[in-house]
């Protein structure tokens, strides 16, 4: 951790396009800053992020302008004037906020962005309790720069067919090569109830280590929040995605998962054993 950082980062990062990162991303992002916590959230997919689109922010500046004015020595850089906010406001008046640090919105920008001023933008968001960084598909240099910055790696998949789970192993294997302690690197299984022949316990005796979390398939409440530009647990607080995002959240402020929840899990859980005593 950089000296005088207090934030924690939260990295969300896949070998794999079309995972889920920034609804992950987004989120998390939303879950945490639900619960009270100074959150900003970077968009580091750098040529073809979605979290401004997905948000309908128009954000006024973005990291590239964050860096020239690096680049130029400007005596008055603050982070915070290149920052987007995001609100949500309920019906009873409760409002919600978090910041966005947006992805630049000319692609051959993004060719421009130099990792020492990544690092030196992400260290200086230590103002933030979270900050939580959608990385693209790739083991970039930005890419690792933020790897080795993050407190945590959120290491997500779809593992529903032999291609995606060697995808995902390859990957895995790779993070442990570059020498990621392991208990930095957290599995989490994306549409892990959808069918499929490829079951979750099956991928983690492959990889030798468990999922840390799994999020449920919730194609039609993400399509929504997508529409609307709505995170999920303001445009579908009830659904079961949603509630699975908050126990995300969770895992990280130390909130305990929610009564309805849990029993959902139990549920689960016996039907489960049910299922496997009889057919597994």
């Amino acid at each position: 951790m950089a000296e005088g950082r207090n934030s924690i980062i939260i990295s969300i990062f896949s070998t794999s396009s079309g995972n889920g990162k920034t609804v992950t991303a987004i989120n998390l992002a939303a879950g945490l800053a639900n619960e009270g916590y100074a959150v900003c959230l970077v968009d580091l997919d750098l040529q073809f992020g979605d979290v401004t689109t997905y948000l309908k922010l128009n954000p006024k500046y973005t990291i590239i302008d964050a860096q020239m004015a690096l680049e130029r020595k400007d005596p008055n850089f603050d982070v915070l004037n290149y920052l987007t906010r995001y609100e949500h406001t309920d019906d009873k008046g409760n409002g919600v906020e978090f910041f966005v640090l947006a992805r630049p919105t000319a692609i051959f920008d993004a060719y421009e962005i130099e990792v020492p001023i990544v690092e030196k933008i992400i260290n200086s968001l230590k103002w933030f309790d979270f900050v939580v960084v959608d990385l693209n598909a790739a083991f970039s240099a930005v890419n690792l720069a933020v790897l080795d910055l993050s407190t945590i790696i959120n290491y997500l998949g779809v593992v529903d067919f032999l291609p995606s789970v060697k995808n995902f192993k390859i990957g895995y294997d790779t993070l442990i090569r570059f020498e990621y302690e392991e208990s930095k690197i957290r599995l989490v299984e994306n549409r892990s109830n959808s069918q499929k022949l490829i079951r979750g316990h099956d991928v983690e005796r492959l990889i030798g280590t468990k999922f840390f979390h799994q999020l449920p398939n919730d194609f039609r409440s993400v399509s929504q929040s997508v529409r609307d530009g709505v995170p999920l647990m303001f445009s579908a607080p009830d659904a079961s995605l949603t509630k699975s995002f908050n126990d995300l959240a969770a895992e990280y402020t130390g909130k305990q998962k929610s009564e309805t929840h849990i029993a959902e899990e139990e549920k689960k859980g016996f039907f489960a054993k049910l299922f496997s005593k009889f057919f597994g």
